[in-house]
Parts: structure tokens; C-alpha cells; sequence
């Protein structure tokens, strides 16, 4: 029979009844809210599996089936983060520490223990960085080469380091988002593009740093690959030229007018 080493077991015991540990209670853990919501809603764990693996097709058509899904890279950091999360809860840093880099390790994506991770969170691919303070909503898709990491405080002192990403955002490769920002819901980051402030609700931000798309795009306000429109109407440049050919149609049809205004004026002086 398995047994724990008796350093493992004084730790968790110390972390679960000690003085000082937060505990193994994990009602105090992001991920214990989410399988606690996830009850209240009527789901079991397989229904919650099932619903997570057709989240993940909905963004992705390459998969033949949902259990293909099992052997991406991104769902496997996300079940060893949860495990590491519960243990970073629990005081036991050194443990979630371990497992973080077995993720790593197998998986090439780094998500910190103390990352708090809503649901249906899909990393494509892999390379992805998620730091410490971050807190990820629901429904995020974030793509390979993608980081969200941390500003060094002038204080020295950790606090929130980290962005915070609202529901639905998808976040494409090789983007970074830096420090304590906040990207509303179903903003789409382009790739490439540094975010260092504060993203509205809906916005499609590119470049660097980044700027928000200037023309609204209701025609892609749903799901777009990569978070980046590849149309050339959408193109910020493009956008820009058709802005200063409308306001110089709008010039010439005023001049018209003001020559039409002088030519009848003139027309009427020599009449009389």
C-alpha cells in the first residue's frame, strides 16, 4: 500500500489544522467556487467535462471528435492548474510549485499556481504565459506565444501585478498584456499587440502599443479567430484613408455649393 512520507504527511496535516495554514478547506479556492456553481446549476462532473471539451470544438474545427480535445496541451495545464491552485490555496507552495513545473514540463504553458481561472478558459497550441495575480474569466480563448505578465512595483512589495481578463476575450498569439489592466468582456486583442491599458468592453485592439480598431466592426462581434480581423476594411490605415476621403467628399460637395451660391449671385448682379 502507497504512503506518504512522513515530511508530506506533517505538511498537509500542518496546512490542514495547524495554527498558521489556510488549510485544505478549498471552499476558499477559485476552483471551488466554480464546481460549486457548476452543482447549483444541476451539472456533474462528466456533463461539466462534456460541455467544456464542445466549448473547446466551438472554437476550434480541427478536432474530429471532443475526446481528441483530451490530448491537447491546453487542457492538460488546465486540470494541473486547478490542482495547483487548490494547493497554492492551501499554503503549500512548494508542492503547487512542483506541479506547476510538471505542467510546464509536459505541456510547454505556464499558468502560476496563484492564477485564479474562470471556466471554459481554451490556450491553443501553447507557450502561453499566465502570472501570478492574473484572473481570467469565462469563455477565454488565448492563442500560442500569448502573455500576461506582471509590472516589477516601485514598492518592492508584491501586490496586483497582473491584468485582468473579463469574459469571452480572446487573446491572439504572440500578444502581450502587462500589469495590473483590465480587458472587458468580448475584447479581442490582436496578435502581436502590447496592451498596457485599460481595454474597453467589445474592443478590438492592434499594434504597439495598443490602439483599439477606430471604426466599430459590428460585423465581427462574434467569435474571429485569433482575435484579429484580417479584412482590409478593418485595417486601422485603410479606416483612416476612408475617414479623410469622406470628409473631403463632404468639402468638395460644400464648395460646389458656395460656387454655385457666386455664379447665380454674379449671374443676377450683370441681369441688372
Amino acid at each position: 500500500m502507497f504512503r506518504l512520507p512522513r515530511w508530506a504527511g506533517f505538511t498537509a496535516w500542518k496546512a490542514g489544522f495547524g495554527p498558521t495554514g489556510a488549510g485544505l478547506d478549498l471552499s476558499a479556492t477559485w476552483d471551488y467556487a466554480i464546481t460549486s456553481r457548476t452543482r447549483a446549476e444541476g451539472h456533474d462532473v462528466l456533463t461539466s467535462l462534456t460541455d467544456y471539451l464542445s466549448s473547446v470544438r466551438a472554437r476550434d474545427p480541427a478536432p474530429r471528435s471532443r475526446w481528441e480535445i483530451l490530448t491537447y496541451p491546453g487542457v492538460w495545464a488546465l486540470g494541473f492548474h486547478r490542482i495547483a491552485h487548490a494547493l497554492y490555496r492551501a499554503d503549500l507552495f512548494l508542492l503547487a510549485r512542483i506541479v506547476n513545473h510538471f505542467s510546464r514540463f509536459l505541456t510547454a504553458i505556464d499558468i502560476h499556481p496563484g492564477a485564479r481561472i474562470g471556466r471554459n478558459l481554451f490556450i491553443d497550441h501553447g507557450f502561453v504565459v499566465i502570472g501570478e495575480t492574473s484572473v481570467v474569466g469565462d469563455n477565454v480563448t488565448i492563442y500560442q506565444g500569448a502573455t500576461l505578465g506582471g509590472t516589477n512595483p516601485t514598492s518592492g512589495i508584491g501586490g496586483k501585478r497582473h491584468p485582468t481578463i473579463g469574459n469571452d476575450v480572446i487573446i491572439s498569439l504572440g500578444a502581450a498584456i502587462l500589469g495590473p489592466i483590465t480587458v472587458g468582456n468580448g475584447a479581442k486583442i490582436g496578435a502581436n499587440a502590447v496592451v498596457t491599458k485599460d481595454v474597453p468592453a467589445g474592443a478590438t485592439m492592434i499594434g504597439i502599443p495598443a490602439r483599439a480598431i477606430p471604426v466599430l466592426v459590428q460585423e465581427e462581434s462574434g467569435f474571429v479567430p485569433y482575435g484579429t480581423p484580417c479584412s482590409d476594411r478593418f485595417d486601422p490605415v485603410t479606416q483612416r484613408y476612408e475617414l479623410l476621403k469622406c470628409e473631403l467628399e463632404v468639402l468638395r460637395a460644400r464648395l460646389d455649393a458656395v460656387q454655385a451660391e457666386e455664379r447665380t449671385r454674379s449671374k443676377g448682379g450683370g441681369a441688372a
